[in-house]
């Protein structure tokens, strides 16, 4: 059966022309030396000179150092694919021009973008590993990663927690007259969340026309088993519309509300934290309880989750036509310099651009699209000088 699946697979090559495996065996050698070097140069700034201070000053076992670096590691590799993806294509195209073999090829009729094809598509494999990463294997990654580190350090181990939890509902609020409109029904704040449990809250309730009741309670938790919000030690404030006001004591009390407070209390507080169906229920949650500015800033998030990967085919766009102009002659110094130049100009025009879209500027889409649009133009830009 091994044999079989041989077979097939080394068919399945053969049917790839020869050029585009000569140019693939090309790429190969040099996007895995980048992604190690980019991985170890993010690993080296994002999280060993923090975790040596950890190991020093906090007592951490190496042990456990090492476990929880292992476990962000699939964060600093998908930073460093896009990275490896530029430095690469610049590099191979480079060094197989200044050896005049891509001459060869144009002697021969060989067109400078049928000669870039192998790169874009190795571009695209890791535009899709990327997406795979920062999808799937990122969030549940850095999550375990806190766990561990947070235990080793002896403190409370809890992925639900939060400070200053606010929740505003909107609706149709009852007038005088029996006429409605919509405005704020209900505004929830607890002082602080955590394992489920709410703290200090507060609850104002403006739902019926003429009363204002307030909700004063030590604790607070989501009863599933009633569907309804669980208030443990509290005081019932209610102004009636004559002015008099009038206060009950509790133990207990159910109160028909939501449990939206506690699914915002739970959202990650980092988007790279979250797939994107995750972040795509916060954003809605968000925007249900009326925090605009949240929504806007997460849907931003979300259409990076998507360009980011993109900058793995813009960038081997860009890398191959630069590497393939006639007489290039970079070398691995040059090219890793160029490489540094190129990234970030890319990620100040990204955190530009993104900066517009959450401050409303822009829309989301044109925030988190246009730096890939304008480095794409770029690239075919450049692919039309190596053409010549």
């Amino acid at each position: 059966m091994i044999q079989d699946v041989k077979q097939r697979i080394h068919a399945l090559v053969r049917r790839i022309p020869l050029l585009d495996r000569w140019l693939f065996s090309e790429l190969i050698g040099p996007l895995l030396f980048a992604i190690a070097m980019f991985t170890v140069l993010a690993i080296t700034v994002g999280a060993l000179f923090e975790l040596v201070r950890l190991i020093s000053e906090k007592n951490l076992p190496v042990l456990i150092a090492t476990q929880v670096l292992l476990q962000r590691l699939p964060s600093f590799l998908v930073l460093s694919f896009p990275m490896a993806t530029l430095f690469a294509t610049l590099l191979a195209y480079g060094r197989l021009s200044s050896n005049s073999e891509l001459t060869a090829l144009r002697s021969v009729g060989v067109t400078a973008t049928r000669m870039i094809i192998p790169a874009l598509m190795l571009a695209l494999v890791m535009s899709s590993l990327t997406f795979l990463f920062n999808d799937v294997l990122v969030p549940r990654s850095n999550r375990l990663a806190e766990v561990t580190l947070s235990s080793a350090l002896g403190k409370a181990i809890s992925t639900e927690k939060g400070n200053n939890i606010i929740y505003p509902r909107f609706g149709r609020v009852e007038e005088p007259d029996g006429s409605s409109s919509k405005g704020l029904l209900q505004l929830f704040y607890a002082s602080r969340f955590q394992d489920g449990i709410m703290t200090r809250v507060t609850l104002l309730d403006f739902s019926r026309a003429g009363f204002t009741q307030m909700l004063l309670a030590e604790r607070g938790q989501w009863n599933e088993q009633e569907a309804k919000w669980e208030f443990l030690n509290g005081q019932i404030l209610t102004l009636t519309p004559s002015g008099s006001t009038t206060s009950a004591d509790f133990d207990r009390y159910l109160y028909p509300l939501s449990a939206a407070p506690i699914r915002i209390a739970q959202l990650p507080k980092d988007a790279r934290n979250m797939t994107v169906a995750e972040a795509l229920q916060a954003e809605q949650l968000l925007q249900n309880s009326g925090d605009l500015k949240g929504a806007r800033k997460l849907q931003v998030r979300i259409q990076e989750k998507f360009t980011f990967p993109m900058a793995c085919l813009v960038f081997g766009l860009i890398g191959a036509s630069l590497g393939a102009k006639p007489n290039n002659r970079t070398n691995r110094g040059q090219g890793f310099a160029l490489s540094i130049v190129m990234i970030l100009t890319y990620y100040l025009l990204a955190s530009s651009f993104s900066a517009l879209g959450v401050k409303g500027t822009l829309t989301p889409i044109l925030a988190a699209w246009s730096p890939i649009m304008i480095c794409l133009g770029g690239g075919g830009f450049l692919l039309r000088q190596a053409s010549r």
